[in-house]
């Protein structure tokens, strides 16, 4: 008698582990689905590229881009349990301006890819070994970019997916470059960016608002990178290669629906939730360009 109720009772449980799976199984594929419909919405919205003109990135550089499957078959870069939160580190010494520009930043980043950010405590340029060189005749200082990307490279945090140095200083990347505003080593997912090219004169209550557009845009470009996103062909992308500053402030802050497809299938943000946290931010410091496209992206999933 005993055994026989034993007997049932493990037939009932598994039949309601089964059940349990089932209906899980369908929750996620209503929510892939759900999903896809989402994606398929903001679609509508990508607006193509034109054909390359003379001093553009693909007219310089004729990609062919990667598609959503290309993407999944590269073994992108994903966090874990261990490494899941992008890491700034600001390098040198900085005004409150520009310390509002980094904290923005590393809020915006949360958001856009949906992870953990941190901010490191402020390095001094003593940590590389190559310190300042002035390198032009009004004096302008430059610190050398592989200088900082082999520090990156030895002192990434454990819980460090993707790590990115931040500094007021001029960049150069070696006798071949005049400068640069940033380098990364995507293979490491170790970057570094400067905020000096960024904006003229002193940076302000208005100009931080353009140096914020510049370094949020670079970033997300740049960690986008580091995630296995190579450069958009498919429309109008943050992902897009660009060859100048101008080409870059063109460029929307949005990303391409093939694009989100790729960050949303590895990162597994919620695709509304992003979207509308990214439209808030833009409304709080009036950057209104972006606002707009985020909320023509609102209206479009509702």
């Amino acid at each position: 008698m005993v055994n026989s109720l034993l007997r049932g009772l493990r037939v009932a449980i598994v039949l309601c582990l089964i059940s349990s799976c089932s209906e899980f199984g369908r929750r996620e594929n209503v929510s892939e689905k759900y999903n896809s419909q989402r994606l398929a919405k903001l679609k509508l919205l990508d607006e193509p590229l034109g054909a390359p003109e003379p001093g553009e990135w693909l007219f310089d550089h004729p990609e062919k881009g990667q598609s959503f499957e290309q993407y999944k078959l590269s073994n992108p870069v994903k966090p874990d349990s261990v490494r899941n939160t992008i890491i700034m580190l600001p390098l040198g010494s900085f005004t409150p301006y520009q310390d509002s520009v980094i904290k923005y930043t590393a809020e915006y980043l949360h958001i856009f890819f949906g992870l953990n950010t941190k901010i490191l405590p402020r390095r001094g340029t003593d940590i590389i070994s190559n310190l300042t060189v002035p390198r032009f005749s009004d004096g302008t200082e430059q610190l050398l970019t592989t200088d900082i990307l082999n520090y990156l490279q030895n002192n990434i945090p454990q819980e460090g997916l993707v790590m990115m140095a931040v500094t007021s200083k001029d960049l150069y990347a070696g006798s071949s470059y005049n400068f640069v505003f940033g380098q990364a080593r995507t293979k490491h997912h170790i970057a570094v960016s400067s905020l000096s090219r960024y904006y003229n004169g002193a940076l302000d209550a208005v100009g931080y608002r353009i140096c914020l557009e510049r370094l949020i845009k670079t970033s997300a470009h740049e960690i986008g990178h580091m995630f296995s996103c190579q450069h958009c062909t498919n429309a109008v992308c943050i992902m897009n290669g660009t060859n100048n500053l101008a080409e870059s402030d063109n460029c929307p802050n949005r990303l391409c629906s093939e694009c989100h497809k790729k960050l949303h299938w590895n990162l597994q943000f919620p695709i509304h939730e992003r979207i509308r946290g990214l439209k808030a931010f833009f409304q709080r410091h009036e950057l209104m360009r972006d606002y707009d496209i985020l909320s023509r992206e609102m209206e479009a999933l509702e």
